[in-house]
């Protein structure tokens, strides 16, 4: 095998506090502007600078479309690209973070709304394009990948996962609590605008704190795993994609993941309607909004111990077990009351938790089921396939939403005025929020149980292997 524990001669200091504390900062960074273009960017390009939905809708699949390009195109890059002294991955953090702020405050530049229709069209292309499909993709790569040489250690590996998922849910909080109050203003008419400028203001502070995030990952983490290239076989592009096609650990967790994303953000797009028509109760969305980040910070001083006691596989397949029971219950008893239901479904959100912070961790032990079973390291490769696959889901994913309330004969509102929707629509809102996550949470459970191979069992014999490769080369 082609990994030691030494990088260019350099003995680095024992994974620690530093090592969690910076790969959670990169995804803090990273999710500045990838939550603010996620919750914000559709309003912006329509209400602020005039563009048609139906053209917005066009520019987001163009995207996917180049996407599956640059996705794998970046890993391959990666994995390909000669070891640096900041090691493989590490790196290309200090060489692009510049560039991805930039191009993310190019996004939200209010002027545009004054050019020609045209060339406000080719503006956004250009612009998302250029962030979304290279800039942000030439950065996320890399750090997702870079997971797996900084440690080779299974409870490590679910310890960076969860500071991760930390960092997303930090990120989430601001950008979503904060954003909102700042660049909304009221109009003579007293309703609620977006303010062009203030969105840019916005972008501006957070391209600093990114930029800030960036360099906190770059310094504090490190990658101990050296790959020497020189020892490993080479895979023609033909053997690669047929090796990618045939990693049953890859298919298994990209179909889980691709399910995974389905429910939440179903449930997600379904929680407004949820709220406001079933439960009449819009405080109690507010709370159920900060119950998830609860959830996250509950579980995350748990989750090395649960992994090293019953291994990741093990402990998110029983939880998702657990959420799919507890959704089941929801589903069947139509609960009335909107705190009674948010009771219940903290139990749920526990259950599924679990999987959401040690989601990065499978992946780390994905590319190293790939180095087994090929001889040859592509990390970048295999995340970028991953990276692709997810953007698929959460385009198809994002897409139901609207399908699924026209499906039960939801009303919308004309001019402003309220609408009382029949009760039939109201009980399919409550049964699509409850039922699709106890499906989908089932069927990832059984999806882990008898399709993924890597079982605390089969991951370290797994590292036993690679070992002895090392050792041997």
């Amino acid at each position: 095998m082609s990994k030691t524990n030494t990088q260019a001669g350099v003995v680095h200091k024992p994974f620690g506090m530093k090592d969690k504390l910076g790969y959670m900062f990169g995804d803090f960074g990273n999710d500045f502007f990838f939550i603010m273009a996620s919750s914000f960017l559709t309003i912006f390009y329509t209400n602020v600078l005039g563009i048609p939905g139906a053209i917005v809708g066009t520019l987001f699949l163009a995207s996917r479309c180049v996407d599956a390009f640059t996705d794998v195109g970046m890993g391959r890059i990666v994995d390909r690209a000669a070891a640096h002294a900041d090691g493989r991955y590490r790196v290309w953090i200090k060489r692009m973070m510049i560039p991805v702020v930039c191009s993310g405050v190019l996004l939200f530049v209010p002027w545009i709304a004054h050019l020609p229709m045209a060339a406000r069209i080719v503006y956004v292309f250009v612009t998302y394009i250029l962030w979304g499909s290279f800039m942000y993709t030439s950065i996320n790569i890399p750090y997702g990948s870079m997971a797996s040489v900084i440690t080779d250690d299974p409870v490590h590996r679910a310890s960076l996962s969860t500071f991760r998922s930390l960092g997303a849910a930090f990120a989430g909080t601001l950008v979503g609590s904060l954003t909102p109050q700042i660049i909304y203003i009221k109009d003579a008419a007293g309703q609620s605008v977006m303010d062009g400028g203030r969105v840019f203001l916005v972008a501006c502070i957070f391209a600093v704190l990114a930029l800030i995030c960036y360099t906190l990952c770059y310094k504090w983490s490190h990658e101990r795993i050296e790959i020497d290239r020189s020892s490993q076989k080479q895979q023609s592009t033909g053997e690669l994609v047929k090796s990618l096609f045939t990693n049953r650990a890859l298919l298994s967790y990209v179909v889980a993941a691709i399910l995974l994303l389905l429910s939440s953000m179903l449930a997600g797009s379904m929680n407004m309607y949820l709220y406001q028509d079933y439960f009449n109760n819009i405080n109690a969305m507010s709370l159920a909004g900060l119950m998830m980040t609860g959830c996250t910070l509950i579980l995350a001083p748990f989750a090395g111990t649960i992994t090293k006691r019953f291994g990741k596989k093990e402990a998110a397949s029983c939880g998702l077990l657990f959420s799919s029971v507890v959704y089941g219950l929801l589903f069947i008893l139509k609960i009335k009351n909107a705190y009674a239901f948010l009771a219940l479904l903290l139990l749920a959100n526990l259950g599924s938790g679990m999987t959401n912070l040690m989601g990065w961790a499978f992946i780390s032990d994905i590319i190293d089921y790939q180095t087994l079973k090929t001889g040859s390291s592509d990390g970048g490769t295999v995340y970028g396939v991953y990276s692709f696959a997810r953007k698929l889901g959460q385009a198809f994913a994002g897409g139901l939403g609207g399908f699924a309330l026209t499906w039960i004969g939801y009303q919308s509102s004309v001019g402003g005025a309220a609408v009382t929707q029949s009760l039939e629509t109201v009980n399919g809102i409550y049964a699509i929020s409850t039922g699709v996550p106890a499906v989908c949470y089932l069927l990832v459970a059984l999806i882990l149980i008898f399709w993924y191979p890597l079982s605390k069992k089969n991951l370290a014999a797994m590292q036993d292997e690679l070992k002895k490769r090392s050792a041997a080369v």
